[in-house]
């Protein structure tokens, strides 16, 4: 793509296409001036410009051929609408309305938007638990077993690894057990681009026996943001229908930005991969141990996430840390740290902060970030007392699905009191943000437990951007006859 990029420079194409601003010569002098001229420059159409009309030239089509041979992958396509539209290719191209998927209660809401396009029945598979840090973990491999023994027909099966707190599920098992009863494991795989290219982080989808891998570049490669790639292996989905899926979703008008993005960041890690992250493993190592000599942090680590009834792996590039022996709430504390240190975090819940740190970081990210945590510590007593949140026990948050997620969205609604809404069927997603794993599910049953964590934790500085009633004040339930 670069080298194509770099072709269409030189040869001094005249555009008489999209996009508007004629690489520039028509855009705003004050946006040439905060973006610079090359964004615009480089903002061209993919075909009838970096390529011909037909494409004959085969720039895209060589280029997700070369990020499928970089990652061991029999095919791999390109997304310029981030990973939410990949996942809902995958889910699309395995089950249709009405059909059954298995899926990580634990998922994305872009999973639980593709559950209500799509008229998918989701099998719901519980994560663990870890009911002392409050804290879910990919489910365990004998619980989609059960589901699966318990659904037959369900056609495939969806779990998130790693997760946002860098957690992962035993993928090679998982992927055994879906095969065992001829079925595809989808994996969304986000947090994960940076897995295939070095042998010490987690084993990666593919090299697990996945079917469907989904990868955000942007959150832990170079990519630029809506950056994704989806990768397919075996054939137990049909690479035309997966295909088909994605252009069905996706946008007519891909950024050749992007794409452009995701090919360089693919021959950087061909080239570059294993020093680059070996150098991010051997901060990430630095980092950890001088958060936790801070009085009051604590760094979650292997014994905490990785063992029986937890998960099976860890990814230690995602810095986790407990703050509740500080006597604050992790929202307070980013909110803290982006105020008086300009320090902006992954993410924030009750009880913890987390720092992504990634190959881009150095010596000089790493002090900056711990003189702000060391300066957060000391001034933590100015910041109590924090809101207690009610996180209910896990029999209490997982709440019953009544109705299709898909019906209960579409069907006649009425917005209601948060206090009123015990037993009433939820319309809309509730989402803290990030991670954003919907705490509620349209078609979920709500029930106290679950109400009373949301009030407290949207008074603690919860995040929840995608209910109707941004002060969470009331909800959207479905309407009763």
């Amino acid at each position: 793509m670069l080298e194509a990029l770099e072709a269409y420079h030189r040869s001094g194409e005249q555009p008489y296409t999209p996009p508007g601003h004629k690489q520039g010569l028509g855009a705003d002098p004050r946006a040439v001036a905060v973006l610079g001229p090359g964004v615009f420059r480089s903002d061209v159409l993919a075909t009838s410009g970096l390529d011909d009309r037909s494409a004959s030239g085969r720039v895209l089509e060589r280029a997700q051929d070369l990020m499928a041979d970089a990652v061991g992958a029999d095919h791999t396509f390109f997304s310029t609408c981030g990973s939410s539209l990949s996942v809902k290719a995958s889910m699309l191209a395995v089950a249709g309305p009405g059909e059954k998927l298995l899926v990580g209660r634990d998922a994305h809401k872009a999973v639980v938007a593709g559950l209500i396009l799509s008229g998918v029945r989701p099998v719901w598979v519980d994560p663990r638990w870890d009911a002392e840090r409050h804290l879910a973990h990919p489910p365990s491999v004998e619980s989609f077993d059960e589901a699966f023994r318990e659904h037959p027909d369900a056609k495939g099966a969806l779990v998130t690894s790693p997760t946002p707190y860098g957690s992962c599920a035993d993928l090679s098992a998982l992927a055994a057990l879906c095969h065992r009863h001829g079925r595809p494991l989808l994996v969304d795989e986000a947090w994960g681009a940076h897995l295939p290219f070095h042998d010490d982080l987690p084993t990666w989808a593919m090299d697990a026996g996945a079917d469907v891998c989904v990868t955000a570049v942007h959150k832990m490669g170079s990519g630029l943001e809506q950056s994704s790639v989806f990768h397919l292996s075996g054939d137990l989905v049909d690479p035309t229908v997966l295909k088909s899926r994605e252009d069905l979703l996706g946008t007519t008008s891909p950024s050749v930005l992007i794409y452009a993005a995701l090919d360089a960041w693919r021959r950087h890690m061909v080239e570059q991969g294993k020093e680059l992250l070996q150098n991010a493993l051997e901060l990430s190592g630095v980092v950890r141990s001088s958060i936790g000599a801070i009085d009051g942090m604590h760094v979650d680590g292997r014994p905490e996430y990785v063992g029986p009834g937890l998960a099976t792996d860890l990814d230690p590039l995602p810095v986790v840390i407990d703050v509740s022996a500080l006597g604050i709430s992790g929202y307070r504390g980013a909110d803290w740290l982006r105020r008086h240190h300009r320090v902006n975090l992954h993410l924030a819940d009750h009880r913890r902060i987390s720092a992504q740190l990634t190959y881009a970081d150095d010596h000089d990210s790493a002090a900056a970030l711990l003189t702000a945590l060391r300066d957060l510590a000391d001034n933590a007593p100015s910041l109590r007392p924090s809101t207690a949140v009610h996180v209910p026990p896990p029999t209490e948050l997982r709440l019953e699905q009544a109705a299709l997620p898909r019906d209960a969205y579409f069907g006649p609604t009425e917005q209601i009191p948060l206090r009123d809404a015990v037993g009433r069927v939820a319309a809309e997603m509730v989402t803290p943000y990030p991670p954003g794993i919907p705490v509620v599910v349209p078609g979920e049953r709500l029930n106290g437990a679950v109400l009373a964590y949301l009030a407290s934790g949207k008074e603690a500085g919860m995040v929840v951007p995608d209910t109707a009633d941004p002060k969470l004040e009331t909800i959207r339930v479905t309407a009763e006859r």
